[in-house]
């Protein structure tokens, strides 16, 4: 792991240089970006980002190293009452109906805030080999325990949980290959900041998993815990409005017409989707909160839903999505919840349409991230 993390941070501009990563969710957005094919963007200015703190994942240093200008595919959620699939199958139910749904189980909740909010998510990463014609999926394991109260210390845990095939046509052709247990996979990154070309660099991988690293650090400015279009402390995440139209106005006020990362154009309701992703996904908001994201979600015209999945962890839900079309092609921004407890339980990006030319192949899941745990406690690895 500590292979990945050298060679990520040599690729990565000045400009994403907290003292500490942004939010996965927003990562995980520009990751697919990244996947899909570098290019040029506007200059970016100068920003101080919240990240975990158990430093760059192969995720977030990637994408913080390529960011990709796109435009929305503005094709709404499917019709009032659900669409029926092919062969008499039960019908998809449209993206209101989902939100609303998972909204009402959310506002059902209820927590008693803790010391930490501790996370475990599990995220796989899919690159081609550089020297042959296959594609690995790399995995790791990350756990956080985020302090609720100021001044106090953050603990992370990440694990490399190895590499292994992304399909079985990619295994036989690994296998064809000898079965490496060590290979060098081609990721995208923009080289640094201004540079006008994309290139790649090569990360070295094996299918080996590595050991555990278990770390602390101060939070930045003291009591900054997540991004969410600024960085937040944990009492401004308790006290976000729980009405969907005044939580809509609070998140847009730190909007300003670009990507989260980058200073590429950026619709205000994928800008939204992005940001709300995190927040249901990774953040310690209230439950009536989390809510009023569904809810507001819900009106986002742009949001379609998918119908029943199940996620990267086997675990079965109901999926909404953005599609996004970028040079390299239309890239899907999946995400899959439980409705039976109003909760996110993973983020995935999805190659769905690829241009010509581009190397991911149609229905490739380039990234996922599964949210194993989300709980309040009172301790910590130290």
């Amino acid at each position: 792991m500590r292979d990945v993390l050298h060679t990520l941070r040599e690729a990565r501009p000045a400009e994403f240089d907290p003292d500490v990563p942004v939010d996965d969710g927003v990562r995980r957005a520009e990751l697919a970006r990244a996947m899909a094919g570098a290019q040029a963007a506007p200059e970016r200015r100068r920003v101080r980002r919240v990240r975990p703190v158990w430093g760059l994942s192969l995720a977030g240093a990637v994408a913080a190293g390529a960011i990709v200008a796109a435009t929305v595919v503005t094709t709404g959620g499917n019709p009032s009452g659900g669409t029926p699939r092919a062969g008499g199958a039960e019908p998809v139910l449209d993206a209101r109906t989902v939100l609303l749904a998972a909204a009402e189980k959310a506002d059902g909740q209820t927590e008693t805030m803790r010391a930490y909010w501790h996370q475990v998510t599990i995220s796989s990463h899919t690159y081609p080999v550089r020297t042959d014609r296959y594609a690995m999926t790399v995995r790791d394991r990350a756990e956080s325990w985020t302090p609720s109260k100021p001044g106090v210390k953050a603990w992370g845990l990440q694990q490399n949980l190895g590499a292994k095939p992304a399909t079985p046509q990619d295994e036989a052709a690994w296998r064809r290959a000898g079965s490496p247990a060590k290979f060098e996979l081609e990721v995208p990154v923009l080289h640094k900041a201004g540079t006008a070309k994309a290139r790649s660099k090569t990360l070295p991988a094996r299918t080996a998993p590595g050991r555990p690293e278990v770390n602390s650090a101060a939070l930045v400015d003291g009591d900054k815990v997540f991004w969410l279009g600024r960085n937040v402390t944990m009492r401004d995440l308790r006290s976000l409005p729980s009405d969907p139209k005044r939580l809509k106005a609070e998140l847009l006020r730190w909007y300003k017409g670009h990507g989260t990362e980058s200073g590429a154009p950026m619709p205000a309701d994928q800008w939204l989707y992005e940001v709300a992703h995190g927040l249901v996904l990774d953040m310690p908001v209230q439950p009536r909160v989390r809510a009023a994201a569904f809810r507001m979600l819900a009106g986002l015209p742009a949001v379609k839903s998918v119908g029943k999945v199940k996620d990267p962890q086997g675990r079965p839900g109901v999926a909404i999505a953005m599609d996004e079309k970028t040079q390299a092609g239309v890239i899907r921004h999946r995400m899959i919840l439980d409705l039976s407890t109003g909760t996110a339980l993973a983020g995935e990006n999805i190659m769905l349409v690829p241009a010509a030319g581009t190397k991911i192949p149609a229905g490739r899941t380039m990234d996922a991230t599964v949210t194993v745990t989300s709980e309040w406690t009172n301790s910590h690895p130290g």
